[in-house]
């Protein structure tokens, strides 16, 4: 898909804004801290990250020895991470800009927390990108989204493979343009053996639809005589919801961004006995200081599974 001239026209303008801390911790993955003196977010889009061969030998040769804040203790650390990334547009607003300049400043936060993720050991991470609803925002908006989203993966892609992340897509991308499907497909299958960070793109995603697909699939199973109603259980329902690519498909914490205090029709079934924490920050203000807010109150509760 070809960028709109509107988003051309950002990556070119002279604006200059910061939404990020700076980070204190040593990085494994790519350091974004250290720009030349353009539009910070146009430097971020055009070198992707920063190159990462230098700490590559370290990631093979112990993937285990990850340093941790030492607020955070290493064993209550969580599997999976489920996020709703939400405030990307009111972020932009209340600083006078363009919406489009919001989602850009959101695809850098983005870029820190797949950083810190992948540094802290965070062996999943299932994003909320663009749900089915949101086909109902403007046509120039979803434009944008669809051509940032296509620019993201295709500048990305080379270092996230070679920092061993594995990318899947749950939802139905049959819908979204036919070049980022492509530029989907390619990350797909250039990073399926990976297994350092699972990155799990909703788009287009319904978690209502979700467990109706499922139950689809189960009940032909049925009506083809390879099971028996009273085979159904919760796991064999788990089995055929979009998210059994990852080994770890229930996420141990959910994250949502700007205050608000809903699910948001996401991950419905997965989320059962997921801790939950509402963030008041506007996600592209969403940086280390936050993250380690919410890490360390995952790491106070006492999760009991309905016990």
């Amino acid at each position: 898909m070809a960028f709109s001239l509107q988003l051309q026209q950002i990556f070119l303008s002279p604006t200059r804004f910061c939404s990020q801390s700076k980070s204190t911790n040593p990085q494994i993955v790519p350091n974004l801290t250290k720009r030349p003196s353009i539009h910070p977010f146009a430097y971020a889009q055009n070198n992707a990250t920063s190159n990462i061969e230098a700490a590559k030998s370290s990631i093979n040769s112990s993937a285990e020895e990850v340093s941790l804040p030492s607020e955070l203790r290493r064993e209550l650390m969580p599997k999976h991470i489920a996020v709703i990334l939400d405030g990307n547009r009111r972020w932009a607003k209340k600083r006078g800009l363009p919406a489009a300049l919001g989602y850009v400043a959101g695809v850098e936060a983005l870029r820190n927390f797949v950083k810190l993720s992948y540094n802290w050991g965070i062996r999943a991470l299932t994003l909320f990108a663009f749900s089915s609803e949101n086909w109902l925002r403007p046509k120039a908006e979803v434009d944008l989204l669809m051509g940032l989203f296509e620019k993201v993966v295709k500048d990305d892609l080379g270092n996230l493979a070679r920092a061993g992340i594995r990318i899947s897509i749950i939802g139905d991308s049959s819908k979204l343009p036919k070049s980022l499907q492509d530029s989907i497909d390619k990350a797909v299958m250039t990073t399926k053996a990976n297994s350092r960070l699972h990155l799990l793109v909703a788009v287009n995603y319904s978690g209502q639809y979700d467990v109706v697909q499922a139950c689809q699939t189960i009940a032909q199973k049925v009506k083809d005589g390879n099971i028996q109603p009273e085979d159904i259980n919760s796991f064999l329902v788990e089995q055929e919801l979009q998210t059994k690519c990852t080994e770890f498909p229930s996420p141990d914490l959910l994250i949502r961004t700007s205050g608000e205090l809903r699910l948001s029709n996401f991950l419905l079934w997965q989320l059962a006995y997921t801790e939950l924490f509402f963030s008041h920050s506007q996600w592209p203000d969403f940086g280390e200081a936050e993250y380690l807010e919410v890490l360390s109150s995952f790491q106070q509760r006492q999760r009991r599974y309905g016990g």
